[in-house]
C-alpha cells in the first residue's frame, strides 16, 4: 500500500498532557552534550531568569514523538515503518521548554510529495503549554520509501 495522499491537511487529536520532569530534562541534556548550567542546576537556571532547569531546544523532539506514533501507528496512512527514516527536523519556538511544564501536541500534516518513487510527508506539531499558550512548532519530514 502507498502513503494515503488523504493525509493530507489531516489534524490528529492533542496527545495527553506530559509533565517535564526535571531528571528527564538532565538525562536528555546528559545525552545530547548540552553541559550549560541551566540545563542542570536549579539556581543557576533561575540566576537565568527561568523558573526551572531548561531543556535543551532538541527535547520538544520527546514531546513530538508522542504526535508521530499516532501517525505512524494509523492503519489507513499507508506508511511502513520499516522503509521509513526521519530525513529532517526543525522547531519554531517562542520560549524554552522547561520542567514543570505541562505540554500537549497536536500533529497536523501538512505535505505530502513524490520524489522517485518515495514519499516525503511533512508534518508539524504545534506543542503548548497548560495554558494553552505556544511553546514550540516542531516540523518533521518522513521520507518512506518505495515499494518493492
Amino acid at each position: 500500500m502507498a502513503v494515503n495522499p488523504d493525509l493530507t491537511e489531516r489534524e490528529f487529536a492533542p496527545t495527553a498532557p506530559y509533565l517535564v520532569g526535571r531528571e528527564k530534562v538532565r538525562e536528555f541534556a546528559r545525552a545530547v552534550s548540552a553541559e550549560a548550567d541551566v540545563h542542570h542546576d536549579v539556581e543557576a537556571a533561575r540566576r537565568a531568569g527561568y523558573p526551572d532547569i531548561v531543556a535543551p531546544p532538541t527535547f520538544a523532539m520527546v514531546i513530538q514523538d508522542l504526535t508521530l506514533q499516532q501517525l505512524l501507528g494509523d492503519p489507513t496512512a499507508g506508511i511502513v515503518l520499516e522503509r521509513t527514516v526521519h530525513a529532517e527536523q526543525k522547531f519554531r519556538a517562542t520560549r524554552p521548554i522547561v520542567a514543570g511544564d505541562e505540554l500537549t501536541a497536536t500533529l497536523s500534516v501538512t505535505g505530502i510529495r513524490t520524489v522517485g518513487g518515495n514519499a516525503m510527508i511533512t508534518s508539524e506539531a504545534e506543542i503548548v503549554d497548560a495554558d494553552g499558550r505556544h511553546v514550540v512548532t516542531a516540523v518533521s519530514v518522513l521520507l518512506v520509501g518505495a515499494e518493492e
